[in-house]
């Protein structure tokens, strides 16, 4: 602030240097020993006599506006004592202004001062009257109007209102009347542009009481006697004629509801781009004449004036003071009923508010209206409340909440503009725990808008000095903040510096849970950052000691661990996760507190550990084998698993079962005597089956053969059967009566190839025996195919077959049992 002051008297004293030939009326004033006076910037009062300059005052740097009046504008009115009665009554006014203090009244920070050139006073920072705003908005006007003699164009002043500061302007002014009329108890007599100032915050003030005249003591409705305007008196020394009420003019008195109809004037002037509806120049005449079609002036500005403002105006600018609404009863009606109006009211009489009204205001009131403010406005008329408020510890965790909101809505420009000074203080100085807290909550806010030199200088320390503290909430709000900035904080300070804070943090509040939640959300946010032995070593350690079976807390650890296991720079081994980290999430899958996500997400990571282990595990084994120094020891076990050595189940038709028939005493003991011979043989066993079983002579296929094979799959195609003749001499006969030798073999489906060995049957009986068997009706059996069934049933047989998937058909067991019984029989 004093470096502000310091620059402003610069500037000032350039503006005097510039203009040292020409000597200011205000140097010889007093006030100057207070103030330090800048340039002129507006005007008000009657005539626009006071002129307005930017000023500071010179204790504390302050910014102010200056009042001055020259009294040599009065010296031309060359009649007798009219300099002084106007120099009095502008004195009058300024004591008047002292006297009424409220929020929407000008505000007076120093007093009247006068010399014998000048009347001086200062007050709140004025940015111009309303008059000098109205006259811009005239100007500009495409209707050429002769603008009255207020309108000095030498002071217009270019300001496009919004909806909202129209709307809060006149309930500003109207409150002001209230206070005026039923607390002070005095009639205004001059509510005009020229007595209505805007601050540079953007609220109006009512000002001008130069004209105030005490109401009736019992009834304020009730009017009083008042002179009207006269041409024998000088224009700065009486009212505005054109805001003047029909009932002054025309039957000399006024009373509370007059001041109402100004205010309909100024109404009217305001969505009539300046012009008021009468413009009489000063004079009484033309004032009446105008007055007779003000009700047809009125009905055509409607269509200007926003709809809910209708009735209200046109009561207002009733020519008769009773349908006029009072200032308390127009202050209710519906268009001023706008939250963001409401939130503007308050701010204007904060100061007058305790702490705990403050503080609800701020966090709740003010917060959710903002977005209904105008940016205008916000930093315009809401941010300077809220700068004055952050000076101080005692509402300042409740006034953080607004200004980050604006904080997080601001531009670039904006921020650095209005909002960082502030902010730099309120890092730096003492805070309440809870305003740290809120700092802390929302620092990644903070952060998005400030350049980096004020983050590492500034807002950096301020997170680190956190961890530090002996408060549960602060630490607890430093890991969250960690876990939201961690990307605006470098390597070497999350390594050095935050690591170490979290490791203390976490030893201190093992117990509890928010903190520890805390603590897991920081860790994986900065775990990037971190070195592969600080995670070994500190990270997991961390984990491993965490003993809560809250969802909330499993679930940190189970997505850190997934991180872990995404990447092998963060040194999750094998031998962590079988001797650390699987112990202590095995527990976790049997608690109640998991739903059924939950549950889920823990046996995916853990399924994943598994799979880790059993990939690792596999391979070393793999390469644990290969390394071996000597061969001999897998020799065993080569031998064992080898084809040779292979116990393969039988060869089995599905569904096909073939029962011998029955067979003579003959064929019994022939059969008997050649036991012994065709068991040394070589396809003995294959024939017949060994004796102890009773279903020898049984071919048996079950359906659940091949499990795992299609249906179609399951239709063998047998191999091709031939039986050699019964003679040497027939053809496929086998040369020298002898058998050949057929290699194990097992055809399936997909390896349909014909066989080439001949089985013989008749030949082996005929070697057996010593003799010769004569020929059967065929001289070989046909192939066991598919299609040649029909045919082999047709063979004269006694050989009873069950269904099968093959269907009906001579076997091959019985053909053989066929030919031993004719061979017994021809023998007989």
């Amino acid at each position: 602030m004093l470096s502000s002051f310091y620059v402003s008297n610069k500037m000032f004293a350039k503006f005097k240097s510039a203009n040292q030939t020409n000597i200011s009326p205000i140097d010889n004033n007093p006030i100057t020993q207070f103030f330090e006076v800048g340039k002129l910037t507006a005007c008000a009062g009657p005539e626009l006599v006071w002129k307005i300059h930017e000023s500071f005052r010179k204790s504390d740097g302050k910014e102010c506006s200056v009042f001055l009046f020259e009294k040599r504008i009065a010296d031309k009115l060359h009649k007798p004592k009219r300099k002084e009665t106007v120099t009095e009554l502008l004195k009058a006014s300024v004591k008047q202004l002292e006297r009424f203090r409220h929020p929407k009244i000008l505000q007076i920070i120093h007093t009247v001062e006068e010399c014998s050139e000048t009347l001086a006073f200062a007050t709140e920072p004025v940015y111009a009257s309303l008059a000098n705003v109205l006259a811009f908005q005239d100007s500009s006007s495409s209707v050429p109007q002769t603008p009255p003699i207020q309108r000095n164009t030498t002071f217009m002043k270019e300001y496009n209102f919004l909806d909202i500061e129209l709307k809060y302007g006149v309930l500003q002014i109207i409150e002001a009347l209230s206070f005026l009329h039923y607390s002070g108890q005095v009639i205004h007599r001059n509510v005009c542009p020229s007595s209505i100032l805007i601050t540079k915050r953007g609220t109006w003030k009512l000002a001008g009481f130069e004209f105030i005249e005490k109401c009736h003591e019992t009834d304020a409705v009730e009017p009083i006697m008042c002179p009207p305007w006269s041409t024998r008196i000088s224009k700065m020394a009486q009212p505005n004629l054109d805001f003047t009420a029909p009932e002054i003019q025309t039957s000399s008195n006024c009373s509370i509801l007059s001041d109402m109809f100004s205010l309909g004037m100024v109404v009217c002037a305001i969505f009539n781009n300046g012009k008021p509806l009468i413009q009489a120049q000063n004079t009484p005449s033309q004032y009446l004449k105008q007055l007779e079609t003000l009700e047809e002036s009125v009905q055509q500005l409607l269509t200007k004036i926003p709809a809910p403002l209708h009735e209200a105006t046109t009561r207002l600018m009733s020519k008769q003071p009773g349908p006029r609404p009072t200032a308390q009863l127009l202050q209710l009606i519906k268009y001023f009923s706008d939250p963001a109006v409401h939130a503007l009211q308050f701010l204007d009489v904060i100061n007058m508010k305790d702490p705990t009204q403050k503080a609800h205001f701020y966090r709740s009131t003010l917060k959710d209206a903002l977005p209904f403010i105008p940016r205008k406005l916000w930093w315009q008329h809401v941010w300077p409340f809220l700068q004055q408020e952050m000076k101080g510890s005692e509402v300042l965790a409740a006034v953080l909440q607004p200004a980050l909101a604006m904080v997080q809505e601001s531009t670039a420009n904006e921020y650095e503009e209005f909002i960082l000074p502030t902010f730099r203080v309120v890092f730096a100085a003492p805070k309440s725990i809870q305003a740290t807290v809120t700092l802390l909550e929302n620092l990644h806010i903070i952060l998005e808008k400030t350049p980096p030199g004020d983050i590492r200088s500034e807002i950096l320390p301020l997170l680190f000095n956190s961890f530090e503290s002996n408060t549960m909430q602060i630490q607890s709000a430093a890991l969250l903040a960690v876990a939201n900035v961690y990307e605006y904080v470098d390597e070497i300070s999350i390594r050095r510096m935050v690591l170490p804070k979290i490791k203390t943090v976490f030893e201190k509040n093992q117990s509890d849970l928010k903190i520890m939640a805390n603590v897991l959300q920081c860790v994986e946010r900065v775990l990037d950052k971190l070195e592969k032995s600080q995670i070994i070593d500190e990270v997991l350690p961390m984990l491993y000691e965490i003993r809560f079976s809250d969802p909330e807390i499993i679930l940190r650890i189970v997505h850190i661990y997934r991180i872990m296991l995404s990447d092998k720079k963060y040194g999750l081994s094998v031998n962590m996760m079988a001797t650390r980290v699987m112990p202590s999430l095995l527990p976790q899958t049997v608690n109640p507190s998991l739903n059924l996500e939950q549950f889920m997400i823990l046996l995916e990571v853990l399924q994943e550990m598994l799979d880790c282990i059993d990939r690792q595990q596999r391979n070393k084994l793999k390469l644990d084998n290969l390394s071996l120094p000597s061969p001999e020891r897998h020799r065993p076990l080569r031998h064992q698993f080898s084809s040779d050595n292979m116990h393969v189940p039988p060869f089995n038709i599905p569904n096909l079962r073939i029962d011998q028939r029955k067979t003579s005493s003959a064929e019994d003991m022939a059969r008997k005597n050649s036991t012994g011979s065709i068991r040394s043989g070589m396809l003995g066993s294959w024939w017949f089956g060994g004796p102890s079983s009773p279903d020898s002579n049984y071919l048996r296929v079950a359906n659940a053969a091949f499990p795992n094979r299609r249906l179609s799959d399951n239709t063998l195609m047998t191999p091709k059967i031939r039986i050699a003749p019964s003679c040497a001499s027939s053809p496929g006969g086998t040369p020298g009566g002898a058998l050949p030798i057929r290699r194990h073999s097992s055809i399936g489906p997909q390896e349909r190839r014909s066989s080439a060995i001949n089985l013989s049957p008749p030949t082996l009986a005929r070697n057996m025996i010593g003799g010769s068997m004569p020929n059967t009706s065929s001289t070989s059996v046909p192939f066991l195919l598919s299609s040649s069934m029909q045919s082999i049933r047709s063979r004269r047989t006694s050989t009873v077959l069950s269904s099968g998937p093959l269907g009906s058909g001579s076997g091959l067991l019985s053909q053989l049992g066929s030919g031993v019984y004719q061979l017994f029989s021809g023998k007989s």
